[in-house]
């Protein structure tokens, strides 16, 4: 009995914990997916313009939209700073072992987050940056590091492809592992709908699109990073909402245990009290 008691006392003692937890990745989520939807009008804009300037009749192919025989990958991996989110950041390492299984070469890493950090450190790949707590305290800073990092490589032949790898958030409930191919650029494709543009761009589209492209970046960057960390406070609110029905459904068992060890502790007493007076 005084095991079952203690074991109850120390459950207990958990579920409280991941209560508090449960409560605070709740109002953390409530905040990290309004910003995420807040986020996402700037990259929708930057899009559109990317789109119109590459429909342009003389637009012709630029470093950033020619394709060319991989051979070095970049991947920009952000997962999260904490465990106990059920499979939030697992799921987001799988996607990236699986982008890269057939590749002679292992890809080079920019980290987001610190549990990103120390997967790829732990395995040996090549991270050349690392930003661990950023996604709580984003800054707008950081993100064009990152873009211009990327941009800078492809540009310089150290890279053939840019991806990067994040959750999407779809719902509280539902959060999708994502990849999305930065570099090259191959999805602005001339789009005919008829219309006459009256844009004029100075001194050439190819000249903007190429000055659009890191801002593009950016934007994908920061939308990627809000969405994420709106999917770890979801997952983890989820995890630990589930813990805690667990711990519950333990106390019920263990003081039906207790309840019943008691009784049999009372119904013996009672034997021996029964027992000892028909001997006398």
């Amino acid at each position: 009995m005084k095991t079952i008691k203690r074991r109850i006392k120390s459950v207990s003692s958990t579920m409280q914990i991941t209560k508090a937890m449960e409560l605070v990745a709740s109002s953390k989520q409530r905040k990290a997916k309004a910003q995420a939807e807040a986020a996402r009008p700037y990259f929708e804009t930057q899009y559109e313009m990317l789109t119109e300037i590459a429909s342009e009749d003389d637009f012709s192919d630029t470093i950033f939209t020619k394709t060319r025989e991989i051979k070095n990958r970049l991947f920009i991996v952000i997962a999260g700073d904490r465990g106990m989110a059920g499979g939030y950041n697992s799921n987001v390492f799988k996607m990236v072992a699986a982008a890269h299984k057939d590749d002679k070469n292992e890809p080079k890493i920019i980290a987001i987050g610190k549990k990103t950090v120390d997967y790829f450190e732990k395995r040996g790949y090549d991270v050349i940056l690392k930003y661990p707590g950023f996604a709580e305290n984003l800054k707008v800073g950081y993100c064009s590091d990152i873009a211009n990092s990327a941009v800078d490589m492809f540009r310089n032949g150290e890279v053939d492809e840019v991806k990067i790898f994040y959750t999407a958030f779809v719902s509280s409930l539902q959060q999708n592992p994502s990849q999305l191919k930065l570099l090259p650029v191959d999805e602005f494709r001339k789009k005919e709908d008829g219309s006459i543009r009256l844009t004029s761009y100075d001194p050439t589209p190819e000249a903007v699109f190429d000055r659009l492209v890191p801002k593009f970046l950016l934007s994908i960057v920061f939308c990627a990073v809000r969405e994420s960390y709106a999917c770890e406070q979801s997952a983890r609110r989820i995890a630990m909402e589930s813990a805690t029905d667990n711990a519950g459904q333990m106390i019920e068992s263990l003081s039906l245990l207790y309840n019943r060890a008691r009784q049999e502790k009372i119904t013996n007493e009672i034997n021996e009290i029964v027992s000892g007076a028909n001997a006398i």
